[in-house]
């Protein structure tokens, strides 16, 4: 059964406000529609069933409530799912656990449920070119980056849903020879990367590449990370594929490329979470900000779903809030201002 959305309905029952809650606002955070929230009683006061794809049920003493099962199996044929963990405190590290641990159960019974870019969508994002918006010019303190040189800081970009139009309105905003080079983690279809690669391939400035075994990221590339296996960095900051695929529901995994990025580059490795569903990169945003990383995260409004943006800021580790454009500025200033410190350094110590 879904909804006018044409997501799945998922109805919740529970004799405890804080979990019903909290269930709600998860289910809701994955694209689901919640057709009814309420306790045993007011399900059994209901003029007319509510019709789900899957009813979630958690109380606090089933005892309690010895006729709900029976009115459950009399009005519907959809699974029920009993007896669900207790939803820890938001916004903690233990909570976005739970968030993905109901994920897999939601995603036993409904299938997969995170909505990606679709392939039109992306057709349409290609033919969109890159000299629409002029590129800024580089700061006069920004030292241009030695062409094929070695990036010493990397920035993730990590996105799902609304992420590509999102990461290219980022880079066609950033000026040419920025010290930097950028992994990219994309949740999408493996269908569609080469749709993908066209959208940005063609920028004038930040090109994206496929990740390769032994290649270390250079200044202005945009190293875009496959779906199907996760990967690594050598003690040299060189990409190593693994046999093993990413871990958790989706890849890549945007929580496992931060800890194995900041586990090579430590405090230059920062942070970028741009739109997407679901919460990916708020289990591994604490300890890339133990590291002394900048995390940054898109501002709702300007996202084609917010849900993962606003869960890496839910955890408190963020320090950057914007648009696209915003963000890309705020970059620039960062470096900027990085390099005006290490001039006054050099200066010092001569």
């Amino acid at each position: 059964m879904t909804g006018l959305s044409g997501r799945p309905r998922v109805g919740i029952v529970s004799d405890i406000v804080l979990q019903r809650h909290r269930l709600q606002a998860a289910t809701s955070k994955f694209g689901l529609e919640v057709c009814f929230s309420g306790d045993p009683d007011r399900l059994q006061g209901y003029p007319e069933f509510p019709q789900a794809s899957l009813w979630l049920v958690t109380l606090e003493d089933e005892a309690d409530h010895p006729v709900l099962f029976d009115h459950l199996l009399e009005n519907t044929d959809a699974p029920v799912l009993f007896g669900l963990d207790a939803a820890p405190k938001p916004a903690t590290t233990d909570y976005f656990r739970w968030e993905r641990r109901l994920l897999g159960k939601l995603e036993q019974q409904l299938g997969y449920l995170e909505e990606l870019d679709s392939e039109a969508t992306l057709e349409e994002l290609a033919e969109q070119s890159a000299a629409e918006t002029p590129s800024p010019s580089l700061p006069h303190w920004i030292t241009p980056a030695v062409p094929g040189s070695i990036a010493e800081d990397i920035w993730i970009l990590g996105a799902s849903l609304g992420g590509p139009a999102a990461v290219k309105s980022f880079l066609d905003h950033l000026p040419a020879g920025l010290p930097v080079g950028f992994i990219y983690a994309q949740h999408i279809d493996d269908n569609f990367t080469g749709v993908l690669t066209r959208v940005l391939g063609r920028h004038a400035h930040y090109r994206l590449k496929k990740a390769e075994t032994g290649y270390r990221v250079r200044n202005g590339d945009v190293m875009l990370l496959p779906v199907e296996r996760e990967w690594t960095l050598d003690t040299a900051g060189a990409l190593t594929e693994k046999d093993t695929p990413w871990p958790g529901p989706y890849g890549p995994s945007i929580d496992q490329v931060l800890l194995n990025v900041a586990d090579h580059f430590g405090a230059r490795c920062h942070a970028i979470l741009f739109s997407g569903m679901g919460n990916d990169g708020a289990i591994a945003a604490p300890m890339l900000k133990a590291y002394g990383s900048r995390i940054w995260v898109q501002e709702s409004n300007s996202c084609g779903n917010s849900s993962m943006p606003d869960s890496v800021a839910a955890t408190g580790c963020t320090s950057f809030c914007g648009t696209p454009e915003q963000l890309a500025r705020e970059l620039v200033k960062t470096i900027e201002e990085s390099c005006l410190l290490k001039g006054r350094q050099n200066r010092d110590s001569a």
